[in-house]
């Protein structure tokens, strides 16, 4: 009965910052959009409190693991709890380095953005909240969903080098800038990874298989 309210406990632990690193994410990627250095700042500033937060989690669970020595499906869950607090909390340091371009292009002359920035950040939104509904809704069909996803963010990216080699190429006054958009770009790519890490490991916890290797021959017929 206490491993029970323990992992519930965990849960609502989890949520509570995975939301944290979701409104980090949205707001750097709104500042970018916006050239918004205020809110930049803002992001910057919230990352402590994530770090916090991703330390007492981790506490939690090791002490779950000593006092309650916990089998089967709850020593899985402990065990994807631990490394998907490392994920998020890397996530949440993703975020700040988009806030920091943000700041940056925030001093730079408007320029138009040559991928669809708007269109990658909503699905690694999109990644990072599904990653972590299947844990908490224990689903590994949603989880093979967020895996499949990360192609899709991993497509814009090819693109968006030779779009933006293009619009260097004929906008050369606002290098600076595309070369802040190309950052960003690649962080948006790793938060996917991260998110599709998260994915692995929860169907792990549920399956009791490790997929961490099984690279692109994961298809959708496996959720059966």
């Amino acid at each position: 009965m206490h491993l029970r309210r323990e992992v519930e406990l965990l849960k609502k632990q989890i949520l509570a910052l995975s939301a944290l690193v979701e409104e980090a994410l949205a707001k750097a990627v709104t500042a970018v959009e916006r050239r918004d250095a205020l809110l930049a700042h803002e992001v910057e500033e919230g990352d402590s409190p994530i770090d916090r937060l991703e330390v007492r989690i981790e506490e939690e669970c090791l002490k779950v693991l000593a006092l309650h020595q916990p089998v089967a499906g709850d020593l899985r869950f402990l065990v994807v709890v631990l490394k998907l607090t490392d994920e998020l909390e890397r996530i949440g340091d993703l975020a700040v380095n988009i806030a920091d371009r943000a700041a940056a292009l925030s001093e730079q002359p408007p320029c138009p953005v040559p991928y669809d920035l708007a269109g990658m950040a909503s699905r690694a939104r999109w990644m990072l909240k599904g990653s972590i509904d299947s844990l908490v809704d224990l689903s590994p069909e949603l989880a093979r969903e967020v895996w499949l996803a990360d192609r899709d963010i991993d497509a814009i990216h090819r693109q968006m080098y030779d779009q933006i080699k293009a619009a260097i190429r004929e906008d050369l006054p606002h290098l600076d800038s595309y070369v802040h958009l190309m950052s960003v770009s690649r962080f948006l790519e790793r938060v996917a990874d991260h998110a599709k890490s998260i994915a692995k490991d929860v169907i792990y916890m549920v399956e009791g298989e490790i997929v961490r290797h099984r690279g692109k021959e994961l298809r959708p017929r496996d959720a059966g």
